[in-house]
């Protein structure tokens, strides 16, 4: 970046799906807007989420009226509603792909009914029109569900790539490979400070901020104690024959996601599931091998061809953090907690936050509030997350010490040494990597992903890379070279 390019009336911090349309309606009010992504557009949870645009999303809306009752739950789905028009009408209008399918939130067991007649009540009392459905044409478990007809998914990256488009023809800017550190007050305004990937750092300025990184990487407003990072996988695959059409989730565990996706070579499948919270999980591969041996069961001559993970951010609440990092604070604004619903919530987001700095206000963005009293109903669960990150961080300190004179494994990666020397060593592809194990966000050790083969912090979600460069915040910086 050139000095000329440091300065905007609006920085955005992240270059996915919210991040991108947030700049563009600024950028059609005439402001100056400056996008700023740590890797490449897409990278987060946009370029690897299974892309369904439903205003069904499992068993959301029932824990949503369960909390919170039907006015909120009705200002919920308003938001989603308009975020999938939004949405669906700029792929129209830029040639780009959707596929209208029905969307069902389903039960595998009659253990799983319960639930799913619970998401049916609660997405009635909101007027959504949905039916429920005993059978359906699928060659795998179903108990009975949900069902909301002309719902829709595509495939994300072509949208971004619009946007990038639209963005430079409106004057604004992206800069990839710059990740920001900090967000200060300078004068009127900000300094942003970013490190480049070859090490270099400087300061842009802004009049205001979006960070819309999927979780904040500011500690300011406590976000990462209000959140629950949790990780999830899907694989695509060939199958013979007749594939599934629509879009399916199950209500009860292990939850499996289902749906298609057209491609040059022809429909693809994708299994989706394995979820766990970030860190968490001893072998995250072993739960990715059981939902690949589901899929294979279900459609026979089912044959591989991708395999990805994403990460999302699931509110104490269950509602999602649209707005001012603190109360009062019309400078940097966040968005997050959109719990795997991302692609409408995302897009509701941009429009709530580029309305707020407009001037304007969404007449549902009460429910999408980054404070507000709503909140108080997620305490207990902000208190039993809490709590557990006190036990992972106390855990990952001593357990190490139970490995001294582990040698380094033949592939993975394990964490060993006293308290004052801890070292984290991998084996991936045959190379040896050792780095400090302890994450530079807020002291957390971090665990071994073997089916993604990177480093997880526990506490709040970070990952890195074997080498330890960061992969995913809220942590701003990679891990250090071991000592």
């Amino acid at each position: 970046m050139v000095d000329a390019d440091r300065s905007a009336d609006v920085a955005v911090v992240g270059a996915g799906i919210t991040g991108l349309i947030t700049a563009v309606l600024l950028a059609r009010a005439g402001k100056d807007v400056l996008v700023l992504e740590a890797q490449f557009p897409g990278a987060g949870a946009t370029g690897n989420t299974t892309a369904k645009i439903s205003l069904l999303q499992g068993t959301k809306m029932s824990r949503i009226v369960s909390k919170h009752g039907v006015k909120r739950a009705e200002q919920y789905l308003d938001g989603n509603r308009e975020g999938l028009e939004w949405l669906t009408a700029h792929c129209e209008a830029h040639g780009i792909s959707v596929q209208r399918e029905d969307a069902y939130t389903y039960a595998q067991s009659e253990k799983g009914l319960s639930s799913a007649r619970e998401e049916l009540a609660a997405c009635k009392s909101v007027g959504l029109d949905v039916t429920w459905v005993d059978e359906a044409d699928v060659p795998f478990p179903f108990a009975g569900g949900v069902r909301l007809p002309e719902q829709a998914q595509f495939d994300p990256m072509p949208l971004l790539d619009s946007l990038i488009v639209e963005l430079d023809e409106r004057g604004g800017r992206l800069a990839q490979g710059v990740r920001v550190q900090k967000v200060s007050s300078r004068g009127a305004g900000l300094a942003l400070t970013v490190r480049t990937n070859d090490g270099a750092e400087f300061d842009t300025h802004a009049k205001q901020c979006v960070l819309a990184t999927g979780i904040p990487i500011l500690d300011r407003g406590g976000f990462f104690a209000r959140l629950q990072p949790n990780r999830s996988y899907c694989m695509a695959y060939r199958v013979p024959g007749d594939i599934t059409r629509g879009m399916y989730i199950s209500t009860d565990s292990p939850t499996r996601s289902v749906r298609y996706a057209p491609t040059a070579e022809g429909d693809r499948l994708l299994v989706g599931g394995a979820g766990h919270p970030v860190g968490h999980r001893k072998s995250p591969a072993s739960s990715v091998q059981e939902l690949d041996a589901w899929a294979k069961l279900h459609y026979p001559g089912a044959m591989q061809t991708n395999y990805w993970s994403a990460q999302d951010y699931t509110p104490i609440d269950e509602l999602p953090y649209v707005g001012p990092i603190l109360p009062g604070n019309d400078k940097i604004f966040v968005a997050t907690g959109f719990d795997k619903w991302g692609m409408t919530n995302g897009t509701a987001a941009a429009l709530a936050l580029s309305s707020r700095i407009l001037g304007g206000r969404m007449d549902w963005a009460e429910a999408f509030a980054s404070w507000s009293p709503h909140e108080l109903s997620g305490i207990p669960k902000a208190m039993q997350l809490n709590m557990e990150v006190g036990l992972y961080l106390a855990r990952g300190w001593i357990t190490p010490a139970t490995r001294i004179g582990d040698r380094t494994p033949e592939e993975g990666g394990v964490v060993s040494g006293p308290p004052w020397d801890l070292e984290a060593r991998s084996v991936v592809d045959g190379v040896e990597y050792r780095v400090s194990p302890v994450c530079p966000h807020l002291g957390g050790i971090v665990n071994w992903n073997d089916a993604d083969e990177s480093w997880e912090c526990p506490l709040h979600g970070s990952r890195f890379a074997p080498d330890g460069t960061l992969l995913e915040g809220p942590a701003t910086r990679n891990l250090t070279a071991a000592q």
